[in-house]
C-alpha cells in the first residue's frame, strides 16, 4: 500500500505542477495583457487549487505512512531526524513547506474572489501562486524525482 501512495503522490506532483504553473501563466498573461477576467480563468485557479489539495492529502497519507515518516520520529527521535539532512527534508522541510504553498494558494484563490475588477484578480492569483509554486520548488526532494 505504501508504494502505491508514493507512487500516486509523485506522479500527482507533476500534474499538481503543471496546473499551478498554467494557472501561474493564465494570471500574468491575463494581468499584464489587460483581460477580462473569464470562467475559464476561474477554472484554471480552481483547478489548481483542488489539485494542491489533493497532492497535501495524499501526501499527509504518506507521510503516516512512510518509514521515513512519522515512524522514524517515534525510532531515532526528532533531534537525531533534524540532524540528518534527508530525514529532515522527508520529514519536516517537504511537509510544512508544501503546507504553506497549499495555504498561499487558497488565500489568493479566496481574495481574488472578493475581487470586482479583472486586473486586480489576475494580479491576486499571479502574486500568491507564484509565491506557492516558488517555495513548493524550492523543496521538492528532486534527486528523488530523476532517479525513479
Amino acid at each position: 500500500m505504501y508504494t502505491s501512495i508514493q507512487f500516486v503522490h509523485s506522479y500527482w506532483a507533476y500534474l499538481t505542477l503543471f496546473t499551478v504553473l498554467i494557472a501561474v501563466i493564465n494570471a500574468i498573461a491575463g494581468w499584464f495583457g489587460k483581460k477580462e477576467f473569464q470562467p475559464k480563468d476561474f477554472r484554471i485557479s480552481l483547478f489548481a487549487l483542488i489539485f494542491t489539495h489533493i497532492q497535501v492529502v495524499i501526501g499527509l497519507i504518506l507521510l503516516f505512512l512512510s518509514p521515513k515518516g512519522i515512524s522514524a520520529i517515534t525510532d531515532i527521535g526528532m533531534g537525531a531526524v533534524m540532524k540528518d539532512t534527508n530525514l529532515r527534508l522527508f520529514i519536516v522541510e517537504h511537509p510544512l513547506i508544501l503546507i504553506i504553498s497549499v495555504i498561499l494558494i487558497t488565500i489568493g484563490y479566496s481574495k481574488q474572489k472578493k475581487k470586482l475588477m479583472s486586473a486586480k484578480k489576475f494580479k491576486t492569483i499571479a502574486i500568491y501562486y507564484t509565491l506557492a509554486l516558488m517555495i513548493a520548488l524550492s523543496r521538492i526532494p528532486w534527486s528523488q524525482w530523476f532517479d525513479a
